[in-house]
């Protein structure tokens, strides 16, 4: 039987198994072995084969909906543990390992707030990772006793047959995994994906890339696997259309990005993902000489979501790699979020960005209107395109009444993806899983919670001409004399305000201005604080300072009609970033208010 939406991740794994058991499934690029990368493929039998192996070992140490933490390196094991998992009827927790670059604090957190019964890794990390589960049981954390397993050691014992046809099947109901957001507003939370939600929003990825089953699709991907959408890419996405993932390490990425351009150009019908940052690195990394061998005609989709879709970043790049063969409808602007699966709009394919210019005095006031002439100030807005098979309203988010096109509000959606809630947290979970819309004449609620059930994002945006064009975060949004002033857009100016600051390493907040420290003296408001990382190949930008803070307070002076209350430059590397890659602001914001900056390289108070 051919599985459908009502089918689980397992079915599906069984049913390309069943129907093209030689055909590739996940490839891993190994770049620490060979600089040139060294390939490690498993087909759709292979991966079966070791997926039931997972699932009867963790039977015998885990019950159904026990949680199951993924602490396994990016590689082929990482897959084979999440489905592994999954084909259990265990709860995954995808994870990282320690010293994988993300905060330990946040591992602590995730581990004390999903309460794994069970931690899977691989034998050469074993004795870390026991560790650590010793250290974190030790403090109280862990309300039972913790086993740790390495899944390669499950891959090679002998297979039980009995046990894996008397397995627990989980249903589409059933909770799949606990989906821990990247904490860019707040501490992460684990939203809580059913095995129906994860196969919805797959089928919604291929609808958006209009993606055929197996159909020369492939899919290329370094994103972090525990990453909401590194999993949907390069484990779910594929697993359910019966297609060829390619993954390799984002730190490989991050070393040489011709890598990832290498890899969609030797595959047929890619469908690929980054946040905007990524596309910019390419830009600034990749050397003419390597272009060469660069073929990027056959790429189906360039994904740019996770983070504000810039337009400059979009055409840089389409400028870079027109020469390869890019061509400008695969640049595909999108938009989701860890609480909606991931995916929710996606730009129409086989057509180029859309972009809108919008009068940036109106746009403040929460109004979408043309400049208003040559000399006004303008915002450039990316369309994220349509949403795939959801409903999606944009909501004032104080009276909860649905706005007309043209006006910025929340975005609200509902649809088969939107997971449950938030893992313990029942009174969070109503309040953004359930919301309600009021009539929007009256304010009377239009419908109840059971027919409502609208997902509240905390993302504002614009609906114009069939097209969701997203504006910021509620919680981001830097107020000043009554005006709304978007963080990325004072970032972006101030990025391009001189050379010494580095491009997508800014961070813009609001501090209170009384009390002491930096600031000290104001006017018991607030005031707005700019954080950016010095440019690693700027030269003297250290013996700069004053020039570079010059150059920032005059440009958002000028551009945001917005007096900065202080400037820090600070060095390469300072400022904080979400396990996703995006800019914490937040953890940037209280680490100025605790006065815990390294601001030897230079920073600029207000009295300058």
């Amino acid at each position: 039987m051919v599985p459908t939406r009502a089918s689980t991740l397992v079915d599906h794994l069984v049913h390309w198994t069943e129907h093209g058991p030689d055909e590739p499934a996940m490839t891993f690029v190994d770049y620490e072995r060979d600089r040139d990368g060294v390939q490690t493929t498993l087909t759709y039998r292979e991966l079966h084969e070791r997926v039931r192996a997972v699932a009867v070992g963790l039977g015998r140490v885990v019950q159904p909906g026990d949680r199951v933490a993924l602490l396994t390196p990016q590689n082929l094991d990482y897959a084979v543990a999440f489905l592994g998992a999954l084909a259990a009827g265990a709860v995954a927790v995808p994870l990282f390992p320690p010293g994988y670059g993300a905060s330990s604090d946040r591992l602590a957190a995730v581990l004390a707030d999903s309460d794994p019964c069970c931690v899977v890794t691989s034998t050469p990390l074993l004795d870390q990772v026991e560790a650590l589960v010793k250290e974190w049981s030790a403090q109280g954390a862990s309300s039972r006793e913790v086993t740790v397993v390495a899944v390669d050691r499950f891959t090679g014992e002998t297979f039980d047959d009995l046990a894996w046809a008397t397995r627990p099947r989980p249903t589409v109901e059933d909770v799949a995994y606990l989906q821990y957001t990247s904490g860019s507003t707040r501490v992460p939370a684990g939203v809580v994906i059913t095995h129906g939600n994860v196969v919805v929003n797959a089928y919604q990825a291929m609808a958006g890339h209009h993606v055929q089953r197996r159909a020369d699709y492939t899919t290329v991907s370094w994103l972090p696997l525990f990453h909401d959408m590194g999993l949907i890419l390069s484990i779910a996405g594929p697993v359910v259309a019966g297609a060829h993932s390619v993954v390799f390490d984002p730190l490989a990425f991050v070393q040489r990005p011709l890598r990832w351009l290498q890899q969609t150009s030797r595959y047929p019908g890619v469908v690929t993902a980054a946040p905007n940052f990524a596309y910019d690195y390419c830009v600034k990394r990749v050397r003419e000489a390597d272009k060469a061998e660069l073929s990027l005609d056959r790429v189906r989709s360039f994904a740019n979501g996770a983070e504000p879709v810039r337009a400059d970043t979009l055409r840089r790049f389409y400028a870079a790699f027109a020469e390869c063969g890019l061509r400008e409808t695969a640049l595909r602007p999108t938009y989701g979020l860890a609480e909606a699966t991931v995916l929710v709009c996606v730009s129409p394919m086989d057509e180029s960005p859309t972009t809108v210019f919008a009068d940036s005095d109106a746009l403040a006031l929460g109004h979408l209107e043309p400049p208003a002439g040559p000399a006004a100030k303008r915002a450039e807005l990316v369309s994220s395109g349509a949403p795939v098979d959801q409903e999606l309203r944009i909501v004032d988010p104080v009276t909860c009444r649905a706005l007309p096109d043209g006006t910025v509000g929340e975005i609200w959606i509902r649809g088969d993806n939107v997971g449950r809630g938030y893992w313990r947290q029942e009174q969070t979970s109503v309040e953004v899983f359930r919301a309600v819309l009021r009539d929007a004449a009256t304010g009377a609620r239009a419908e109840t919670t059971a027919t409502g059930g609208w997902l509240r994002t905390g993302d504002l945006a614009i609906w114009h001409e069939g097209g969701l064009f997203v504006t910021g975060r509620i919680k981001d949004m830097i107020i000043v004399d009554g005006r709304n002033v978007y963080p990325q857009d004072v970032e972006s100016t101030v990025e391009d305000a001189h050379p010494a600051v580095g491009r997508h390493r800014t961070a813009a907040f609001t501090v209170p201005t009384t009390g002491g420290g930096r600031g000290e003296g104001g006017d018991g408001g607030e005031g707005v604080v700019v954080v950016a990382e010095r440019y690693r190949a700027a030269d003297g930008a250290a013996d700069e300072t004053g020039a570079v803070a010059r150059a920032v307070r005059a440009a958002v002076s000028a551009e945001h009609n917005v007096s900065l209350h202080d400037f820090l430059l600070v060095e390469p590397g300072s400022v904080p970033r979400t396990s996703s890659g995006k800019i914490a602001r937040r953890a940037c914001r209280q680490a100025y208010l605790d006065g815990r900056w390294d601001i030897r390289s230079g920073s600029i108070g207000r009295d300058l």
